[in-house]
């Protein structure tokens, strides 16, 4: 009994340390008042997802959205060719979903798949989004969330596909998250990259090669 006890103690301190982080990463957007945020937290359910998962399958219609606790989950889709596209990858903090679908209710053109075994919220879009259009604050934060991410994001990835090498794109990935060769595999950076696999190796071996410590 004390072994259970103990078991659902430490499940509820790791979804309230998760939901602090979700709390934290809503205000990194608009600063929303402890009352808004009671109101999204409510409709929180946390999901424990093993590794290679499918979230969302590509022809059908997306129902949730998902907050990243712990993990990663990509968004690929495959030409007839059978040509696999990384369209996104989604790592902690970050939010994963195909809002297209969910917003016209079309289906997804695009699956989403775990890539390591994941804690992740998920939300029902169409409770989150009755909630939004009702709460001033969320709806706010909401504009500032697809402001950031859809628009201001979006823009700047593409200027970066056309202005910047290879190379310059990698390294920012790295900025971003150092530890993502260790976790994600290659051939799923490449695509996110837009380049093959063998290119992101020469890239790799390059970057070190000409890093400082070899030199030591």
């Amino acid at each position: 009994m004390s072994n259970i006890k103990s078991t659902l103690s430490i499940k509820r301190m790791t979804e309230e340390k998760y939901i602090i982080e979700f709390k934290e990463t809503v205000r990194g957007y608009y600063p929303v008042s402890d009352n808004a945020f009671h109101q999204l937290k409510d409709l929180i359910k946390f999901k424990t997802i093993k590794k290679d998962e499918i979230l969302l399958n590509i022809g059908r219609i997306s129902k949730h959205l998902y907050f990243v606790c712990k993990g990663a989950v990509i968004a690929y889709f495959v030409d007839e060719e059978g040509n696999t596209y990384n369209k996104n990858i989604f790592l902690e903090k970050q939010f994963a979903g195909s809002k297209v679908s969910a917003l016209l209710k079309t289906p997804s053109q695009f699956t989403l798949q775990t890539i390591e075994d994941c804690l992740l919220i998920s939300l029902d879009y169409r409770l989150y989004k009755e909630l939004i259009y009702s709460n001033e604050e969320l709806k706010n934060f909401y504009i500032a969330y697809l402001e950031k991410n859809w628009v201001i994001d979006k823009e700047q990835r593409e200027i970066s596909i056309v202005m910047e090498d290879a190379t310059e794109r990698y390294k920012r990935l790295l900025v971003s998250y150092p530890d993502i060769d260790h976790r994600i595999p290659l051939q799923h950076i490449a695509s996110h990259l837009g380049i093959t696999p063998t290119q992101l190796s020469r890239i790799r071996k390059n970057i070190k090669k000409n890093s400082p410590t070899q030199h030591m």
